[in-house]
This record gives structure tokens, sequence and C-alpha cells, in this order.
């Protein structure tokens, strides 16, 4: 029986339901796979209702945010809303010593003073279609891992042309591998260009609670931004002109004021990024007992010597705040990640489950033919991968991320490489590139004494824990010692000292020499020269095995995740995330973190005022909000039946890194909340969903309606958008009608007579 046959009869034979809550489903395969139980949940549309492409859906709402987020369309002026995380970008590129952005916020009080953002754009999804069957045309079991890639890039240029034919300027095909290559589907997309920045609350709003809150619930920040797509006189896609009107969208959301209470359905619409939920026990366990502890020493160390200086300078906790948010961003997650694993007894879970699976093949004569080896070569492999993975994470994480200067010393490779490749136009070409997108913000926010110091420190875990002596041999060399440990503060001292990339001033006084001189001292440099000698060691002794294993590995893991289809037929099987649109759906829900804690699935405005530090960056609040909460003025946003101002909830769907931006949809395709984040314990969803822990976090939609309406003034905004009481109009249609019986005698009377 073909895969597709075979998943057909799982799906109209359906039995073991996947927890409420996980999976990241295509939309286009909603009606056969999830209607039903979605409605059981709650929800009152159709699967037509959520995707379709004959009449108007909630996904000609959804867009891919610049590539990296999502965001959804609010207004029939094409008004969107996504994260302030998403469009922090936008927003610093706008901010001015004179009109600081980031710190105060941005309000276009009119259409006309909305920012334009070259780069910018917003991607519709028009169609997707299943296209496996041409893209696997000629593929067999026998053909090696290059004959198979060659016959599908054949076969992705013949359907690439097949559609493209008819299609505008501005509309494209994506197609990409589903189920680890055993699936292929295709989206047709539309692409605006001009989408202009409409306004963003102050951090103190938008960050509030900044790297202390990051992964954490409670959490009460209002992480959200304001965008509009223009279009041509036509509605469609064109580049930037002060002359283009904003976009009239298929559909745009309407938003419910009601709020929301522990048990209401959500949906959650957006381009996850990447998840590895079918990887099989020996690859979880590698990750949670050796990859994780590795790189969370990394950059605790790096995160330790940074706090000490931003402790004692505020200057250095200015310049340092957004480096260190970013550093402790996947240290915690990592954390998390691997506390979840162990306390939700995930590898158990996967080694029961691959139990299962040896003692079904056993059964079953064709099966145990194909994939009896299955489990024991993943188990060799990834003993064999094992010092070379480590050995890749911990380079990445010393030389490429956590040490700025190396990073700094190795981009200016492509200089070298640049004039070499490609002349002087070539190098002008790159110069122009890294000088305004990476060394301008570099040098403003470096100290080289902070920096130097986190070299020593990682430098000694390198050579200390490093799997391949020879990794360090550059550094060895240096500190002049080979097998002991070396006085990697001396080297740090002298490497920094003879460098000219700690210094500005000496860096661009290089960058005006003529383009052979600056190659040349580039080459000459004593720190450019370790980065490339670190970098040859790292090459000649890792990256051949690493990707060689690696390539087993993935080819094993597309064998697998086809084992798997085959073997547990009752099972619904979501593919892995890969950016591609998806649909996630889950309940409002708390949930208990540790024994004896339970966590309430809403917070309020009273929580962030508990955690108000006047002058503090994480947890300073503005004037003005203050006001607004002594006063208890929220409009039409507070709870109802509390009177409080909600700030954010909680929710049972299965979201990761692109999810941001995403909106959280009621059971009437009603705007609730907004996405953006993940709780702490529960991080591990991208390996291992589970209900007890996993949870997203979002933005209440009535906060974000207040900050707009109440803090910020920006009322033409509210008055574009369709707010809805659904609830309320819920309760008046079940609600008998009030009879006034005295009113009903004297009409008795009044037709007596």
């Amino acid at each position: 029986m073909s895969l597709k046959l075979t998943k057909l009869v799982v799906f109209l034979l359906f039995t073991q339901a996947l927890t409420a809550g996980e999976g990241m489903w295509l939309p286009l395969l909603l009606e056969s796979l999830n209607e039903n139980e979605m409605k059981n949940m709650g929800l009152k549309l159709s699967a037509e209702d959520i995707y379709s492409v004959n009449q108007s859906s909630l996904k000609d709402a959804i867009v891919h945010f610049g590539g990296f987020c999502t965001a959804e369309v609010i207004s029939n002026k094409g008004l969107l809303l996504t994260n302030h995380h998403c469009g922090y970008g936008q927003i610093q590129s706008h901010t001015t010593l004179e009109n600081n952005y980031l710190r105060d916020g941005f309000w276009a009080m009119e259409q006309d003073q909305e920012l334009a953002n070259p780069g910018l754009f917003a991607r519709f999804i028009l169609r997707m279609e299943d296209v496996s069957d041409d893209m696997l045309a000629g593929v067999n079991d026998n053909m090696t891992s290059a004959e198979r890639q060659s016959t599908i890039d054949k076969n992705m240029d013949m359907v690439r042309a097949k559609h493209e034919q008819g299609l505008e300027a501005y509309d494209d095909i994506i197609i990409r591998p589903f189920y680890h290559g055993n699936e292929y589907y295709m989206f047709v997309t539309r692409t605006f260009n001009d989408v202009r920045l409409v306004g963003a609350p102050p951090e103190s709003i938008g960050k509030y609670g900044s790297d202390t809150d990051n992964w954490v619930w409670p959490r009460h920040t209002g992480d959200f931004a304001m965008f509009r797509i223009y279009a041509g006189p036509d509605n469609l896609p064109a580049d930037y002109s002060p002359d283009n009107k904003p976009y009239v969208p298929k559909h745009s959301l309407p938003i419910s004021v009601d709020g929301v209470e522990e048990g209401d359905f959500t949906l959650v619409f957006g381009f996850p990024g990447r998840t590895n939920e079918y990887l099989p026990s020996p690859a979880i366990e590698q990750i949670v007992d050796v990859l994780n502890p590795a790189k969370i020493k990394i950059r605790e160390t790096a995160l330790d010597i940074i706090d000490k200086y931003m402790r004692i300078d505020p200057a250095v906790k200015i310049q340092y705040a957004s480096k260190f948010a970013r550093v402790a961003n996947y240290w915690k997650k990592w954390i998390g990640e691997s506390q979840g694993i162990k306390s939700t007894d995930g590898i158990g879970k996967k080694i029961k489950m691959e139990e299962e699976f040896t003692n079904r093949i056993n059964k079953n004569y064709d099966q145990k033919a194909k994939y009896a080896k299955l489990l024991p070569e993943f188990k060799k492999l990834y003993e064999d991968i094992e010092p070379y993975a480590l050995s890749r994470d911990m380079y990445n994480e010393v030389v490429s991320r956590n040490v700025e200067i190396l990073r700094a010393a190795g981009l200016a490779n492509r200089l070298v490489t640049a004039l070499e490749n490609n002349g002087v136009e070539g190098y002008n070409n790159m110069k122009g590139r890294l000088t305004a997108g990476y060394y301008d913000s570099f040098y403003k926010n470096y100290r080289p004494e902070i920096d130097q110091e986190v070299f020593a420190a990682l430098m000694e875990l390198y050579k200390k824990n490093a799997p391949f002596k020879g990794l360090t041999s550059p550094l060895d060399k240096l500190a002049g010692t080979k097998d002991g440990m070396g006085d990697y503060a001396a080297v740090a001292k002298k490497l920094y000292g003879e460098t000219f990339f700690t210094k500005q001033a000496e860096f661009e006084k290089v960058m005006q020499m003529k383009p052979k001189e600056v190659v040349a001292k580039i080459k000459a440099d004593p720190l450019y020269m370790f980065t490339q000698d670190m970098n040859a060691a790292y090459n000649d002794i890792v990256e051949g095995k690493y990707n060689s294993y690696n390539d087993r590995i993935k080819e094993m893991q597309r064998t697998y995740m086809k084992a798997l289809m085959e073997v547990f037929p009752e099972k619904r099987m979501y593919p892995d995330a890969n950016s591609t649109m998806r649909v996630t759906y889950g309940k409002v829900n708390g949930y208990t973190p540790r024994d004896a804690v339970y966590y309430t699935p809403v917070t309020y405005l009273d929580g962030a005022m508990a955690k108000y530090k006047p002058g503090d960056y994480e947890f300073d609040m503005p004037k003005k909000l203050i006001e607004l909460y002594d006063k208890k003025d929220y409009g039409r946003y507070a709870d109802t039946k509390n009177g409080k101002m909600p700030i954010c909830f909680i929710g049972t769907n299965h979201t990761t890194g692109g999810n941001s931006g995403s909106p959280a949809i009621d059971a009437n395709g009603n705007l609730i909340g907004l996405n953006f984040d993940r709780a702490w314990e529960g991080t591990m969803s991208d390996y291992n969903y589970d209900p007890s822990i996993c949870r997203n976090i979002m933005v209440d939609a009535r906060y974000i309606l207040f900050i707009v309406d109440k803090f910020a003034g920006a009322k033409r905004l509210i008055y574009e958008m369709n707010l809805v009481n659904p609830k309320k109009m819920a309760e008046a249609a079940h609600t008998p009608p009030i009879i006034d019986k005295g009113s009903k005698k004297k009409k008795k009377k009044a037709k007596m007579k």
C-alpha cells in the first residue's frame, strides 16, 4: 500500500488522538485531519473558513513578515499587527537622538506619517498544493543520496516551470520537503514590498521584563508593533511610492474585546521555523546530556563576565543590554529545554515508542526486512558523530559567536576573498555592506576589555573540553603549551594589544587604504591569522567527518519517518516545522510547573506594577501608564468580571520560533491575542511536546487596544479596526427576553376594550 493510501486509511479510520494542542498542521489538510477534533474543542468555524482558495478565509489575513516572523491584517486598510521584537530592527532604524522611538515609542497620528522600511516585505500564501508525485517521480530506494537529490532537483525545475506559467512578477513558487523528504508541497505566494511602520509602544512596554522574564510565565510584556501594507493603484504589489495606497485585503481579522478565560479555544496561525519531533532517543539523549550542557556552560561563562561589568558601569549596561539579551536568550532556552525533557521523561517515552516500533515490525515480514536495522544503526551513528557534533557546537559558541572580536576579524576574510575572486568592484561592494551592515554598529557598543576577559575564559574552556586536542593547536602555539593548560589571559592581552581590530580609529584608518593594502594589512594581523588557524584546525579535524555522519543520519531519518508512518497507521503525524504556513490549536490553560505551584492563565497590569522598578532597564514603566493604572482608566478594555486590565495569557498551542507575531484566534475567527513566546518549562516542545507544561505566551488583544487607545491616543487606528463582542452576542442569543408583566396586563386590557 502506498504512503498516501495508507495515510488516507489512517485519517478515515483514525482511532488514536494526539494530545489536544500538539501539532503544527498544514491548513490544506485540516478538513480531513483536524476539523472534527477542533469542533469538539469548541471551534465554530469550518475548515473552509480557515483555508480556502475559492473564498475569503483566515489564511488571507496571515503574512510571513520579513521571512522571520508572522503578522496578521487587522483592518480593511492593510494594517498589520506583529511583535515589537519582530519590528525592532525597523523601529531602531528610524530612531535618532532627537526621536528615540525605542525609548519613547512611535505613533503615526496621520497616514502620511507612516514610515517606509526598505527591504521589509509581507508575503501572503495564495494557495498550497501537494506535489509529491511530481517531485518524487523516478526516485527509488536503490538510489544513492546524491542520485536521489539530483533527480529531485531536476523534478523541481520541471514543477516550477509548469506552475510558473501565468504568474505575475510579484508572485512566486516555494517548494519544500515534508516528513523529512517523503512528501513535497508547493506554496504559491504574493509579496508586497512597501510595508510601513505605523506604531510601536516604548521598550518599557514592548520589552517589559526583558532578560529576566524572557521564556518565563507569568509575563507582563506588551510585545506588539503595527505596520501597514501599501499597494499600487490596482491594489497589487508595487515598489515604494508616495502615491501607493493602503492595501485592501481579502480578509482582515475582527478583534474581540470580550477577552479570554480558562478553557477557551485558541487557534494560532503562522510560519513556525524549525522543529525535530521525530528524532530517535539517542539523538535526544545527546542533546540533553552532551550538547546542551556544553553550550550552556560556554554562554554562562560569557554572561557572568558581561554581567559583572554591566553592574559596575551604567554606560556598559546600556551598551551591552541588547547583546546580553541575545546571548542569554538561547542559554535560558537550552536550560529549560533539557529540564523539561527530563521532568516529563521525554527520553523514556521515546524509548517506549521505539520498543513498540520494534515489536510491530517483528510481526510483519516486509517491515522487518526494511526497518529492523534502523534503531541499532541510529544508536551507532549517534555514538560516532558525538565528538564531532560536540566539537562543532563548541567551536561555533567560542569562535563564531561569543567572542566578539573573533567574529569581527573572521568577517574581514570576506574582504580578502572578495578582492581575490571579484576584484576591486567586488571588494568595494563587500566593504560597503560590511561597514554599514556590521562594523559601524559593532564599534558603537564594543568594549575590548570585556571581550578580552571573555576570550581568555572561553579559550580555557575550549582547551579543557574540546574532544580533539588538535582543535586548540593554534591556541597552544600562542600559549606555549601543548598538553597542559596555558596562561590564556596573557594570550588574550597579547592578541588584543597587537591587533588593529580592537581599536576603532586604527580599523577606520586601515579601511581608508587602497584595497590591496587593506587586504595585506588584514592578512598580517595576528588576530586575523589566529581566527584563520582556528578555522583551519576545525575544518581539518571536524567539518568533513561531521558532514559525512550527518548526511547518513539525514538519510536514515527520512527512512525512519517513512517507517513510523507505516508502522503506526493509527497515529496522525504532523510534519516538522520548516517556515511554511501552519495551524496549531489548543485551549487557554494554566499549568503546574513544580510541586505545589499552579500558574493561572491570565496576567494583569497589577502584576506589572508589582514588578515596577523606577529607572531599571527591564522593569521601568512609562509615567502615563502608571497614571492610567492609578485612575483605573482602562476604557472598554478592562476585564468585565474583575475590572482589571489584562496583559497576557497562555495556551496549549504548539509553537516555536517563527510563530512570533502569530495571531491567537478564538472559536469564531476573531483575534484575541498575539503570540510572542513560550513558557520556560515547556521549551522542549521543539523535540517533545507535553501537554502538562508546554504553553505558548500571548499578548491579550485588550491590552494592545488599551495601549493604542488610552496610552498612545492613536484613536484613528482604533476606528479602522473591527471590534466585536462575540461572547456577549452569544449570551444575548441564549438569554430569554425579559417580559414586563405589568406592561403585559395593560396590553391585555387595552385589547379587551
